[in-house]
């Protein structure tokens, strides 16, 4: 029944834990977001490389380049021989990665180049942190917006991500002639400037435009601007291509592995014509630095520095080969939590502890590798830190609990097997196991005998009802005696108790220990027999017998089956007699010349004030040859000094029956 409850309330825990992680999923902490993030970079290390399509070439403005044609910004004329070049391999597609917002000389000449290629695209920029509310329409600019928007009602709730701000464009020359233009502004993660979004649309002036990548890649797909159709929070549509995005417009970068993954071919090699339409004919050609000092490094899931121009290329190919990274629904992240959760719940309430921790850690990598299957395989976006802090967090609760749980059923196997074996035994078997063995050590101990004299008389006269009522009583009250002076209770064996000192713990003044028990129990019968004279009921009367000397102490018995802590050898059997011989000599507690020996130090010391020992008479008991001596133990007043009397001299009594 106890196991039953207790796995219950393991899966209850597990249950309790999943509920509150799928109120976090709906909205997670700020630490949460952070932990996601960082586990969608791991997945993409994992992922390693991707071969990237051959449509998507980037023209580096590099070292080698600028150690030719001198230090960036060059002279547009040089601009112009390149829009000429490309213009002449046939690229289907030229992007610039660079704004032009500055007036200079041969402002004609590259406009004129831009004009006759007709495949010229030219970045803008907004700058969001200096808005202005006053606008000037701009038609050549507004031709490039997006303007088929479905569902826009939508937008009422989910604006894009940002809107408003000034707008960098390039200066008038340039910008009538060019094929179209479109953004290039990038927006890192919040949580730690990570760049992971492609934000596809941008709002300014009731215009929504496109970033480079998108346009790039539908000028590619002969898709214009007015045929690219926004489905409002949804998606993007571009020709037969479905682009998911989240509510913003954002599309997760699908990067294709670390910088120079995509081709790069020098800018002054196109210009020598060492690269020509074998590399550049119908292709995608982005324009853009690369060189140490003048690019815009970026922080990203695969690369601590990574080319802003190879991200715009990295999400003009992800259009162009449908190869999209696609985050998975509330439903999906919902079901997996769940099904994780109850799974780990419901194992965890089936296993001990040190499996528990097994399975755990099985159930997490599990989790993980799905996750990252999923990523790798088909592209969707998992989200995994609540599934993996819930797993986590059921784990600790349910051991927390187990830990709990055990504890309190050890008090209550403590307190159970306490009524069967003294409370210091079962302290001992739990701090040192091994005392559970078959097996024993010799050891110098103090035995005391108690024994209800007249007992088996007392039963023939009374009721059983009555004779197990008053036993218990006295049981209860010697066995107090016995606890409050540290005696290990042995047993009871009928209306007998065997108790012991100095096991199995070390006791220093056992010997004096076990008299003032003596003593003391007495004393308590003394006023059990008062209560009982007034209340009419019959009287019980009992002998008790010490003896000190060297046993063998341990477990006896079948080990697994059935054992004993207690006591045996020829020094216990002594003790034995001894309480038998209290009938003989009419005394309530005789000890031994063993005992004697062993209080002396404390007689010396002066510490059995208030006890009077006397010498009773040399016996040989059955069993034994040589006589020894019974000293009769009683009280004196408390501060009353220390009484002895010699055992008398004469012949020993020799003794044949118990």
């Amino acid at each position: 029944m106890k196991t039953t409850h207790s796995k219950l309330i393991r899966i209850l825990i597990g249950f309790a834990a999943t509920a509150l992680f799928s109120l976090l999923l709906l909205k997670p902490p700020h630490t949460f977001d952070l932990i996601e993030a960082k586990l969608y970079d791991i997945r993409f290390k994992l992922r390693g490389s991707i071969p990237p399509p051959d449509s998507v070439v980037i023209a580096t403005i590099d070292e080698k380049s600028l150690e030719r044609l001198g230090r960036w910004p060059w002279s547009r004329s040089v601009l112009a021989r390149l829009v000429d070049r490309l213009n002449q391999a046939d690229a289907a597609v030229i992007a610039f990665d660079v704004i032009f917002p500055e007036p200079e000389a041969h402002d004609e000449t590259f406009a004129r180049a831009i004009e006759q290629a007709g495949t010229v695209l030219l970045a803008v920029a907004f700058d969001f942190e200096h808005r202005s509310d006053h606008t000037t329409a701009d038609p050549v600019l507004e031709q490039s917006a997006v303007v088929s928007v479905e569902h826009d009602e939508l937008f009422n709730s989910y604006p894009p991500i940002i809107s408003g701000g000034m707008l960098t464009v390039p200066v008038k020359r340039l910008k009538d002639k060019a094929l179209g233009f479109a953004h290039i502004n990038m927006f890192p993660d919040e949580v730690d400037g990570t760049l992971r979004w492609e934000s596809l649309l941008l709002g300014h002036d009731r215009f929504l435009y496109p970033s480079l990548s998108l346009r790039a890649a539908a000028e590619y797909l002969g898709i214009p601007p007015e045929r690219i159709v926004v489905d409002a929070t949804r998606g993007i549509r571009v020709g037969k291509v479905s682009i998911p995005t989240d509510h913003w417009g954002r599309m997760p970068v699908n990067y294709y592995g670390p910088g120079k993954t995509f081709r790069h071919v020098s800018v002054i090699d196109i210009l020598d014509g060492k690269v020509g339409r074998k590399e550049l004919a119908n292709r995608v050609v982005y324009i853009g630095a690369t060189a140490i000092g003048i690019y815009d490094l970026r922080v990203t899931p695969v690369s601590a520095a990574y080319p802003g121009v190879e991200k715009s290329a990295a999400v003009t190919a992800s259009i162009l080969e449908q190869r999209f990274i696609r985050q998975a629904s509330q439903q999906q992240n919902l079901f997996f939590l769940l099904g994780s959760g109850i799974l780990l719940s419901l194992l965890l309430s089936r296993v001990r502890l040190v499996w528990g921790a097994l399975v755990t850690l099985l159930v997490l990598a599990a989790v993980f590798l799905t996750g990252q299957l999923f990523f790798s395989s088909a592209g969707l976006w998992l989200n995994l830190a609540c599934p993996l802090n819930n797993i986590i967090l059921i784990f600790m609760a349910v051991t927390a609990w187990n830990y709990a749980f055990e504890e309190r059923y050890a008090r209550q196997i403590r307190a159970m097997f306490s009524s069967y074996v003294t409370q210091t035994i079962v302290n001992e078997l739990i701090n040192n196991p091994q005392m559970a063995k078959l097996g024993g050590e010799r050891r110098v101990i103090t035995v005391l005998f108690s024994d209800v004299k007249g007992f088996t008389t007392f039963s023939e006269q009374h009721t059983p009802e009555e004779v197990v009522a008053l036993l218990n009583e006295f049981l209860g009250a010697m066995t107090d005696v016995i606890l409050k002076w540290g005696g290990t209770l042995d047993k009871f064996i009928g209306d007998a108790i065997v108790v012991f000192w100095n096991a199995p713990g070390p006791v220093e003044n056992h010997a004096e220990r076990a008299v003032r028990c003596a003593a003391e129990m007495i004393e308590r019968l003394t006023e059990l027999q008062q209560a009982w004279q007034q209340a009419g009921k019959p009287c019980l009367s009992a002998g008790i017998g010490i003896n000190t000397g060297e046993a063998v102490v341990g477990n006896i018995g079948a080990e697994g089956k059935k054992m004993d802590y207690t006591v045996i050898g020829d020094q216990v059997n002594l003790g034995a007699r001894v309480e038998s011989l209290t009938r003989l000599f009419k005394a309530d507690i005789l000890i031994t010349e063993g005992t004697l020996a062993a209080l002396q130090p404390g007689i010396a010391a002066g510490q059995l004030n208030g006890i009077a020992i006397r010498g009773v008479q040399q016996v040989i008991v059955k069993g034994k040859e040589q006589p020894v001596c019974l000293y009769e133990v009683s009280m004196l007043k408390r501060n009353e000094p220390f009484r002895f009397s010699e055992c008398p001299a004469g012949e020993p009594l020799r003794l044949t029956e118990k």
